[in-house]
């Protein structure tokens, strides 16, 4: 169910920038006036006797409860219901290091997303240390009041070992959405591309420029899925076990990645490629797009800028995505994490496992059914049967896999 909207702080026709006085009216500060989310009571506290149930005395009743049955904080307070948002503020958007005050609209956004699209609450953390233990120390300490944690815009590689080690230490999920929500996404269009020509995943060769915490989640979940292959490229070119400066992370990555042992760059690889995903920016010349086998797919996700414009894309590519709302087939984190929470809390499953994942990916593929056509391999994030797709796999392969808890 979509939230209500309800913005009083707002302005009405003559907010503009801040220093930019007599400029003219910019909705974007109009509707962030005031922040985009608030708190709402979902009892009513009318008088005396609504007051004392819902605080002292009355409350001392659900806690003593709580205390002797800790189970029951599912039951009796908002903690199945809520994420926390955590974020350090140094992998904004495409802005980069930005810090986390600044952070806040991206976090407050993602709240109100897991609300409108999931049915989720969710509250925005953002976190004045960039340091890995401290983060996650913080974030171990809150965890008692959340039913999940959804890791937001944390640079890499730091972003691994946090979730990692959150995920050691803690029984509820822990989910980095830039890694994890993206993989989801890009399989289940992957999925259907694959469909729609007639070939199965393990037919497909697909190149990934960039190496990052979302080009690292891509690879590797898309060969737990069944991909035939996989070549990584960072800057310096293809990710590969000849190379000597790379990171844990990338080495790891160079020991299950790029089966047919190219090397050298970025457009030596997509020569005969099935498959370009772009999660880095950049551009990818014509030409290389060009050498790519015939009835190749193209996912430039870069934004604003997608690394393949897709009038170029679509000289030589059966399907096309970018992360652009404005194109066919946006790939789009929001028709994953919400649904995906939402069928983890359900079933207050401890974590979000692999099977969980793929789960999603294959409901959120099968939402678009007969339907398929070159630009249509994704549905869109408004279409309603999303959410509840999503969310009843996850809840069933949580139950499947042992993680579910009810």
């Amino acid at each position: 169910m979509a939230a209500e909207i309800v913005n009083p702080g707002s302005a009405s026709g003559t907010e503009s920038a801040p220093g930019d006085s007599g400029e003219p009216f910019d909705p974007a500060f109009a509707l962030h006036r005031g922040g985009k989310m608030a708190v709402q009571a979902t009892v009513p506290v009318r008088n005396k006797d609504d007051l004392s149930l819902a605080y002292t005395p009355g409350v001392a009743k659900v806690c003593t409860a709580i205390a002797e049955k800790p189970e029951l904080v599912h039951d009796y307070t908002w903690k199945s219901q809520v994420v926390a948002v955590v974020t350090d503020g140094t992998a904004v958007l495409g802005l980069g290091d930005i810090g986390p005050e600044a952070s806040l609209p991206v976090m407050e956004g993602k709240a109100i997303l897991f609300k409108q699209f999931g049915g989720v609450d969710a509250v925005p953390i953002a976190l004045a240390t960039t340091d890995t233990d401290e983060i996650v120390d913080t974030v171990v300490r809150l965890a008692p009041s959340f039913g999940g944690v959804n890791l937001e815009d944390i640079s890499a590689p730091r972003c691994f070992e946090i979730e990692r080690k959150l995920q050691e230490r803690l029984d509820i999920p822990v989910f980095h959405d830039d890694q994890h929500g993206t993989a989801v996404v890009t399989l289940a269009a992957l999925r259907n591309a694959a469909k729609l020509t007639g070939r199965g995943l393990g037919d497909l060769r697909a190149v990934i420029s960039g190496a990052g915490a979302a080009g690292v989640a891509i690879a590797k979940f898309l060969l737990e899925a069944g991909l035939g292959d996989v070549a990584v490229a960072d800057r310096k070119g293809i990710v590969s076990r000849d190379r000597d400066d790379l990171t844990p992370v990338k080495r790891e990555l160079a020991e299950i990645t790029n089966r047919a042992g190219l090397s050298g760059s970025l457009e030596t690889a997509l020569a005969g490629a099935d498959v370009f995903i772009g999660v880095s920016g950049g551009t990818v010349p014509e030409p290389a797009v060009a050498s790519m086998a015939p009835g190749a797919f193209v996912f430039a996700m870069a934004n604003p800028n997608p690394e393949v414009h897709p009038d170029v894309a679509h000289k030589y590519a059966a399907v096309v995505a970018t992360g652009r709302s404005d194109y066919p087939n946006q790939i789009n984190n929001v028709l994953a994490f919400p649904g995906i929470f939402a069928g983890a809390l359900q079933v207050r499953a401890s974590r979000i496992t692999e099977g969980m994942k793929i789960a999603a990916a294959n409901a959120l593929a099968d939402v678009v059914g007969d339907a398929l056509a070159p630009d249509y391999v994704i549905p869109s994030p408004f279409d309603e049967r999303v959410a509840p797709a999503v969310t009843a796999a996850v809840a069933a392969a949580a139950r499947a896999e042992g993680v579910a808890r009810r």
